[in-house]
């Protein structure tokens, strides 16, 4: 069975349009619990799933904004750095997604710009 615990950075497309997500996993035998970090409006989703010798399946659920929950099936590589597959939205939208291993971690930088509360300059000042 793939180990796909850890910090994983990935892309899924939607009608031919990528968008970056990074992913943290936490894998206890078969099952999987984790975080998901959109790099769009959508923002933050748990997810729950499972791992079946190479075969990763999971739920997205975004925890604002968006009440729809994405299925993600895919297959796990045999070194366990690189997984791809497709999604599907409530059976009215679907496409591709792929993911590999990660040493940044967008969560935490989010966490550290959210706690500094920074605004970002505007026009050079």
């Amino acid at each position: 069975m793939a180990d796909v615990s850890g910090a994983w950075l990935g892309t899924y497309w939607q009608q031919g349009n990528p968008t970056r997500f990074e992913v943290s996993l936490l894998q206890s035998g078969n099952t999987l619990s984790g975080s998901i970090l959109d790099d769009s409006y959508l923002g933050e989703a748990s997810l729950t799933g499972e791992v079946i010798g190479r075969r990763i399946s999971f739920t997205k659920r975004y925890l604002g904004g968006s009440r729809h929950t994405v299925s993600y099936t895919g297959t796990v590589s045999e070194d366990e750095n690189f997984m791809q597959g497709k999604w599907v939205v409530d059976n009215f939208a679907s496409g591709s997604w792929e993911a590999h291993r990660s040493g940044d971690n967008l969560m935490v930088e989010l966490q550290t710009r959210l706690a500094e509360q920074v605004p970002m300059s505007i026009g050079g000042r």
